[in-house]
């Protein structure tokens, strides 16, 4: 028995034959089509996990700037 994938399951869902020729070892006639959506998802990745990068150092500089504030405004204070 082989392993079955959740890509396994997600292709079979959205196309129970293309996942039957698959299984089969049928090669798909539009190959250079499924490497440009690749590249295009692999693009989109970088491009979130960029986002997500900036996003942490923004709130990390948030927190820094809020904790400056507060010593600053305590040393006046004082």
């Amino acid at each position: 028995m082989s392993v079955i994938r959740s890509s396994d399951i997600g292709n079979y869902l959205y196309c129970r034959r293309a996942w039957w020729y698959r299984k089969q070892g049928f090669e798909s006639d539009n190959r250079v089509e499924l490497t440009a959506g690749t590249e295009l998802h692999r693009q989109h990745g970088r491009k979130v996990l960029a986002s997500n990068l900036t996003r942490t150092l923004g709130l990390v500089l948030l927190f820094a700037a809020l904790v400056l504030l507060a010593a600053y405004c305590t040393a006046q204070i004082l």
